[in-house]
């Protein structure tokens, strides 16, 4: 109960952070929308439309009773409800996530279960390297790099990611295979190790020891009794990688022109178009504070320790 007292209260300062960033950055909305030949007489109207000439503490307030109720506003540009320009754009990264996650769970277990039953070996060496490697590479250049594999060097996949309501399942999945592949290798890299390392010491400890003297086998050693304890540390990364797919998908969003969420905060910074921006970076901010309670959580349920602490 205190976590999520102390998850609302994380919430509730993000969303005055916001809004006070967002009052202080140039430019001005009317402006933007009727053009800079504007009179003033039209640009007061404007504002005063778009509640622009009330002041910053009551739009806040306003604003934020409005999110409470899931009123998220309308477009200062467009003039369609928040809500209908995020749907499409949350379903899709969320589509993306949900394939991105599913390649990231074998890409980030096998590889370190391997890595520590064959610790100090040649595999343990060659994967570590690799891992390096792709840890210090920046997300385009991935991106990149898979595009030019996939689409010139063997051409089985679409270049450009773009999908809306009329397309199939198998062209949603080839469109978001790169895009989530890209994504599930670059939270892996950071996981790997992590895991790695904890599996090690969890395979070294005096408990798994009792339990191969036992007579149980070593895979259900490592499945039943290693690996779970193993996970708990790796949890945090996981929910910060939960996190990253739904706001810091903008670069991998961007090279493959895919429509989600993060491409849709890009744009609406560039418009200015402030319920937008607020509303997208509330939702990101729900995610990562829900995704790291969600950890927490099943940190206690993977170690009993935990809950007997």
């Amino acid at each position: 109960m205190r976590r999520i007292v102390l998850s609302a209260v994380t919430l509730l300062l993000v969303s005055a952070f916001v809004f006070s960033v967002l009052e202080v950055l140039p430019g001005d909305v009317a402006t933007r929308i009727l053009g800079r030949d504007a009179t003033p007489e039209a640009l007061l109207v404007l504002r005063e439309q778009l509640g622009l000439n009330q002041s910053s503490m009551i739009r806040y307030i306003h604003w934020l009773g409005g999110l409470l109720t899931g009123d998220l506003g309308r477009s200062l540009v467009s003039s369609r409800a928040v809500s209908e320009i995020l749907a499409p754009r949350i379903f899709n990264t969320l589509a993306l996530s949900v394939y991105a996650f599913l390649l990231y769970l074998p890409l980030t277990v096998i590889p370190a279960v391997v890595q520590a039953l064959k610790r100090d070996m040649a595999v343990d060496h060659a994967l570590s390297v690799v891992t390096l490697v792709l840890l210090s590479m920046p997300d385009f250049l991935l991106a990149t790099i898979l595009l030019l594999a996939f689409v010139l060097w063997i051409p089985v996949l679409p270049a450009i990611s773009l999908v809306d309501e009329t397309s199939s399942y198998v062209e949603y999945l080839r469109a978001m295979t790169l895009p989530a592949a890209t994504l599930a290798i670059v939270m892996a890299v950071y996981a790997v190790r992590m895991l790695r390392d904890n599996l090690i010491e969890v395979l070294d400890s005096d408990y798994v020891r009792m339990a191969e003297l036992k007579g149980l086998s070593r895979e259900r050693v490592l499945l039943r009794h290693a690996l779970p304890n193993a996970l708990v540390p790796t949890l945090n990364v996981t929910a910060l990688n939960l996190a990253y797919l739904i706001g810091g998908v903008v670069v991998v969003e961007r090279v493959f022109s895919y429509p989600g969420f993060g491409t849709l905060l890009v744009d609406s910074l560039q418009l200015r178009d402030l319920p937008v921006i607020e509303a997208t970076v509330m939702i990101a901010a729900l995610v990562y504070v829900s995704a790291n309670l969600l950890a927490d959580i099943a940190a206690i349920l993977l170690n009993p320790r935990l809950r007997t602490a």
